[in-house]
């Protein structure tokens, strides 16, 4: 019975997480993510527009690449340090929005961008039905453009107009 329950067990999409979350790790104890942060308030310092869209377009072209959870965890800090920078007031509160709705979307683009999507693909091709990373990306693609497009008038129009 255990042997059956670790058979069906996704190696690949563990040990796929878990070199993400040691590269993560890297980064923020050699002081990149640090470093990072410094360079965005600078970039972006009193500006939230530039920021919010920035953020929203970075964080759907990073989560395609680097899965969702690990680049939301790796944000994080700076996402809290721009807010910081930009007053903590209630119009900076948009800069959260611009990585959730970045960093979901962007997940959809590629077999690699959402924890989902890498165990889908997995079980697929357990079951004989693979789906290949360009064949995912192909209509993922089109899919995170469209729906970028539409949140970026929406953030826009609902907090910073």
């Amino acid at each position: 019975m255990a042997e059956q329950a670790l058979a069906e067990v996704e190696w690949p999409t563990l040990v796929f997480f878990a070199g993400l979350f040691v590269m993560v790790g890297g980064l923020v104890e050699t002081g990149v993510i640090e470093r990072l942060s410094h360079i965005a308030v600078e970039a972006t310092s009193g500006r939230p527009e530039l920021t919010t869209m920035g953020l929203l377009g970075a964080s759907a072209g990073l989560s395609a690449i680097v899965d969702n959870i690990p680049y939301v965890a790796t944000m994080s800090p700076i996402v809290a340090d721009l807010v910081q920078a930009d007053g903590g007031g209630g119009p900076s509160r948009v800069l959260w929005w611009a990585l959730a709705f970045g960093a979901d979307l962007g997940g959809n683009a590629t077999a690699v961008g959402a924890a989902a999507n890498v165990v889908v693909l997995g079980i697929a091709a357990r079951d004989g039905t693979p789906i290949s990373f360009w064949q995912f990306t192909k209509y993922g693609l089109i899919v995170t453009v469209v729906t970028v497009a539409l949140v970026a008038p929406y953030l826009w129009l609902r907090y910073l107009s």
